[in-house]
């Protein structure tokens, strides 16, 4: 059953009292101070959520044919001035191919939520961006490169060959091959074509000299910077990016976190620059002949979108977009700060997974656009006017549904980011899926497009195989698997990393106690379930029923550990009503109650003191909160946890270390990534596989 659409991560984030909309006024060229109080996308106006995507769907009446006049006039008399200053200021301005409705090529794609303030600043922003200096727009030839992987991919594919792999793609052929890395790590890369298909097409990852991406000179800086900090699984990374590969990378750490997420906002900005140019450079080749005929644009101008868990994730990868691309101005940048950043220590004390995630601004309901000009990075643009549209998967759903839905600016989004996925999963995968589908579909209204300049592959609807998915995670789930197999299809390939793991068990939290893992039979995906409900109830529990109280009078302190909160009802019902667990007090801890709620601290209070034998504690539970539970005793976890480094801090909280200490693990055949992230990989083949036992232990 899918969760409702407004609900959000466990941790409901601080965010201040939001003000009602208010109304635009009608006055021309406003400055843009008072635009950027009147923006649609205001985040302050998030908790009018219906109200919100109504504005963002709802479609203005077409304008009146005296105002497309009047912008019209107004595009020549900015053109008048540019050529009667330029002999003083030695620099010639670009005729931006004013079009019937009197809008700019470049940011022809307003949306209809747009009244006139804001369209005739969009349109003034623009003419003075076209501004190019001579120099600049004679360097701009050295962007179109018959080897650059923009060129290849997106500006100029052969159609020939991209009716062929789209053809592949769709009959479901794909070749695959593994390249080894050192330590064991492995890339698992698939290209479209049949398994005997020339392997010469094959995704290839070497990093080459920074100069064979062909980063966008005023980035170069920066990017060499950049790549000196790599490693060798980090450059392969980055080399499936600059590729255009789809890649989905599940060995993020906080270590290597700021690399990885510098090189993704690297490459977005490469894209988003190589685009903007080439739109502009021919613009200019149109007005000196407008016989010439340049397909360079998508249906709306947003083209890369990320999805982030929380707002302070937004802040370091605004913070490294401006460090990147270094700009000379940032609009409405004192109110992103307001809203987004907010100083939140957790203490010492916290893991440092757990700190990158929560600290600072946690809320999870969040979307803004960014615009890039030349000299400028602008702030809460509209997001048909955004180049760069960041959002939390529910902030991004809200504005996407309601009664007037509308998703037609994620009509030409060319790269999709998912950083921290792992966390995403843990607020609700399926806010995540719901914005996916919804990308590369064609609009339902035209919003001002120029259709002469669409590319051909987006009239033919088949933008979705050009389209790059990115995805880092600190692990591989089966979510993120199952999301690559639905939604990545591009025709460049697809890369997935493989690292070898060593093994949760080995760690110091682990060593000294008695870790038994107990494998159970599961026919199929579909029934694992009811098999591993059956298994528990009649061994593990069963145990538990026949052994006496403590002569000290206190409980057994069993602490049972669901990764899967589907399977907590199921088990809570069970203690509750089952006749055998008459005798059994217990109490749950879950993500559905906050740690100051009186029924939460009753249960941990009555399971540290003995008067509850057994705690059914979740993993939602542990990844908001990390709670340190006393009077654990014996720990039994129902499922492998997903994220190993839980399996380790639940294991810490055993009171009794070495022979006293008990841990055991129900697992099939079908949670082998999740047992490979525990046991390591050497292990987990004989443990799956093994018909002569169902018992492994470890000391």
């Amino acid at each position: 059953m899918a969760p409702a659409l407004a609900k959000k991560g466990r941790r409901n984030g601080r965010r201040e009292q939001r003000k009602h909309r208010k109304t635009y006024e009608a006055s021309r060229l406003q400055d843009s101070d008072n635009e950027a109080e009147n923006q649609t996308e205001d985040d302050q106006e998030l908790n009018h959520s219906d109200d919100h995507a109504e504005d963002l769907s709802s479609e203005e009446d077409d304008l009146p044919t005296q105002k497309q006049n009047a912008y019209a006039t107004l595009l020549q008399s900015f053109g008048k001035v540019a050529q009667d200053d330029e002999p003083r200021r030695k620099r010639r301005k670009l005729t931006t191919g004013i079009e019937k409705s009197g809008r700019s090529t470049l940011d022809n794609h307003a949306p209809g939520s747009l009244v006139d303030s804001a369209v005739d600043q969009t349109l003034a922003e623009d003419l003075q961006d076209a501004v190019v200096d001579e120099h600049e727009e004679e360097s701009a030839d050295e962007d179109e490169d018959a080897s650059d992987a923009f060129d290849i991919h997106f500006a100029n594919p052969d159609q020939d060959e991209l009716s062929k792999r789209i053809n592949e793609i769709s009959s479901q052929q794909w070749h695959s091959n593994s390249l080894n890395l050192n330590a064991g790590n492995t890339w698992r890369v698939s290209t479209p074509g049949p398994a005997t298909a020339d392997k010469a097409n094959a995704v290839t990852l070497q990093f080459p000299h920074l100069s064979s991406f062909k980063i966008k000179r005023k980035l170069n800086s920066q990017a060499s910077d950049i790549f000196k900090e790599l490693s060798g699984p980090e450059q392969s990374f980055a080399s499936s990016l600059l590729k255009y590969n789809d890649t989905l990378f599940p060995a993020r750490a906080v270590p290597n976190s700021t690399t990885l997420r510098n090189v993704t906002c690297l490459h977005a900005l490469n894209h988003i620059f190589k685009t903007r140019d080439r739109i502009l450079k021919n613009n200019s080749r149109l007005a000196k002949d407008d016989t010439l005929e340049y397909r360079d644009q998508g249906f709306t101008r947003p083209k890369v979108l990320i999805l982030l868990p929380t707002r302070q994730s937004c802040v370091r990868y605004v913070e490294s977009i401006v460090k990147i691309c270094q700009p000379e101005q940032q609009e409405n940048k004192k109110r992103f700060e307001d809203l987004y950043v907010a100083d939140l220590d957790l203490g010492m004390e916290r893991p440092d997974d757990y700190k990158e995630l929560f600290e600072g601004n946690d809320d999870d309901m969040f979307r803004i656009g960014i615009k890039f000009t030349r000299k400028t990075v602008k702030f809460f643009t509209q997001f048909y006017n955004s180049d760069l549209i960041l959002a939390s998967p529910l902030g991004l759903r809200q504005a996407i549904s309601g009664r007037k839905a509308d998703s037609d600016f994620l009509s030409s989004i060319e790269i999709v980011i998912l950083d921290q996925a792992d966390a995403l999963l843990m607020q609700n995968w399926d806010h995540v899926i719901h914005c996916l589908d919804h990308l590369n579909q064609q609009p339902k209204e035209a919003h001002g497009c120029d259709f002469s300049r669409v590319r051909s592959w987006y009239l033919d609807g088949h933008a979705k195989y050009l389209r790059q998915t990115i995805l880092l995670a600190s692990y591989l789930a089966p979510q993120h698997l199952a999301l690559f197999a639905s939604q990545a299809y591009n025709i460049s390939g697809k890369a997935v990393y493989q690292p070898e793991y060593t093994g949760a068990i080995l760690r110091p939290q682990a060593l000294g106690t008695r870790q038994t893992f107990l494998r159970f039979l599961s026919p199929n995906l579909t029934d694992d379930p009811t098999a591993r409900f059956k298994h528990f109830t009649s061994t593990i529990l069963s145990n538990v029923i026949k052994m006496p109280r403590n002569p000290d009078g206190s409980g057994l302190g069993l602490l049972i550990y669901i990764p899967d909160s589907f399977d907590f009802p199921r088990l809570r019902n069970h203690f509750s009503f089952h006749p055998s667990c008459t005798n059994i007090s217990f109490g749950t801890v879950d993500e559905n109650h906050s740690p100051a709620s009186r029924e939460l601290r009753r249960a941990r209070s009555h399971f540290a003191s003995g008067r509850h034998s057994v705690l059914l504690y979740t993993e939602r539970a542990h990844h908001f909160f990390r709670y340190k539970i006393k009077g654990v005793k014996k720990v039994v976890f129902y499922g492998v946890p997903t994220n190993p480094i839980f399996y380790e801090e639940v294991t810490a909280l055993l009171e009794q270390e070495g022979k006293n200490g008990d841990v055991r693990c129900l697992f099939s055949k079908w949670e082998r990534a999740a047992l490979e992230r525990v046991v390591g990989s050497e292990r987990v083949g004989k443990m799956v596989k093994e018909k002569g036992g169902d018992i492994f232990e470890f000391l």
